[in-house]
């Protein structure tokens, strides 16, 4: 890298589906200086700085009906848009690359108030509230899913997909300490950081049922149920978290999940068949319309978690073992939802808008 590189400032904060894009994407970018924007106590704090200088200013969400938290609010996108517009000006920055989530409002405004080029990235079918307000002002908008282009007339935007971890781009296998016969059916549930406890019970009253036909079941069970040991058995696998997700969905036969933006694209690139339950109090439910895309292209079923009991979810998921044909033509329609040049295609976005 040269000593006359210049220097993008990359806004993501909060989720892995915020981060892992970016960071996927900032690897591609080895021409420039990065540095980091996020927000204190969020997940940034722990990926970002071993790998990228990080600024932190406070940030909270869009949510709910305007108020006096609304209120509270803008006055925190306006202190915030002012910190960030300080620091574009004083480290000298010449563009910002978000992700979208919380801090992608005051990155925006303040790059938009220096003239600076901005781009934004948007995973969800649904755009967020600020990628729907504030993608006018960007310089190019990059979006997961073509149905979002319908939520965003008036925005210069391109589809692109959504960039993963590199450890689904490269060959992944199970982790070593998990030993299942090569013949079995292998159902992978990962249930997410949030609403993880509901799911997780619904999996445990139908397993028993999954692993009678000899099925093996390998459950994530996130680290706040406290009936994790709730069921033993010796073709049902549970712990907090697995560090080798990609060579879980690539052994999986079915995956079930919530449906964010981040876990449909690697299901994409391990062309996993999947039985969606969308996370029900996202925000305005756009895992749903995520979980939409999926189902439309044949990739996955979906089911309401309101409509769902145990027996509901066993017998779903018991026709999809017993239907290996089934199957077959579920992986190749996640494996056409892919595009595994995405995050090569979202870095080319920011050059062309940096050096334009």
């Amino acid at each position: 890298m040269s000593e006359t590189a210049k220097k993008l400032l990359i806004a993501a904060s909060g989720t892995g589906g915020h981060l892992f894009p970016a960071i996927a994407t900032a690897e591609q970018l080895s021409a420039y200086t990065i540095e980091w924007l996020g927000v204190p106590d969020r997940l940034e704090t722990e990926l970002v700085p071993s790998q990228y200088p990080l600024h932190t200013v406070k940030m909270g969400g869009f949510q709910g009906r305007l108020g006096l938290g609304s209120v509270r609010l803008l006055g925190q996108v306006l202190k915030a848009t002012l910190q960030v517009r300080r620091l574009l000006k004083q480290e000298q920055f010449d563009g910002v690359f978000t992700t979208g989530g919380y801090i992608a409002a005051p990155a925006i405004l303040a790059a938009r108030s220096l003239g600076l080029p901005t781009i934004l990235h948007e995973s969800n079918a649904l755009p967020g509230k600020v990628t729907r307000w504030l993608s006018p002002w960007c310089s190019q908008v990059a979006l997961g899913f073509e149905a979002a282009t319908s939520h965003l007339p008036k925005a210069a935007s391109e589809v692109v997909g959504t960039p993963v971890r590199s450890q689904f781009v490269q060959h992944s296998t199970l982790p070593e300490d998990i030993d299942i016969p090569e013949d079995a059916v292998v159902v992978v549930v990962i249930g997410g950081s949030q609403g993880a406890v509901s799911l997780n019970r619904l999996v445990r009253g139908a397993a028993p049922l999954w692993c009678g036909t000899g099925a093996w079941v390998v459950h994530q069970t996130g680290k706040n149920d406290p009936e994790v040991n709730r069921l033993s058995h010796p073709q049902y696998i549970h712990r907090p978290f697995f560090k080798s997700m990609a060579g879980l969905f690539r052994r999986a036969d079915i995956v079930i999940s919530r449906a964010g933006a981040g876990t449909l694209t690697e299901l994409a690139f391990t062309h996993t068949p999947s039985l969606l339950i969308p996370y029900p109090f996202a925000a305005e439910d756009h895992q749903a319309y995520n979980a939409a895309a999926f189902a439309a292209a044949n990739a996955a079923l979906v089911c309401r978690q309101d409509d769902l009991t145990p027996k509901a979810l066993g017998e779903a998921v018991l026709k999809l073992i017993n239907d290996p044909e089934r199957r077959q033509q579920m992986s190749k329609a996640a494996a056409s939802l892919a595009i595994p040049d995405s995050a090569e295609q979202l870095a080319e976005l920011v050059t062309q808008a940096m050096e334009g």
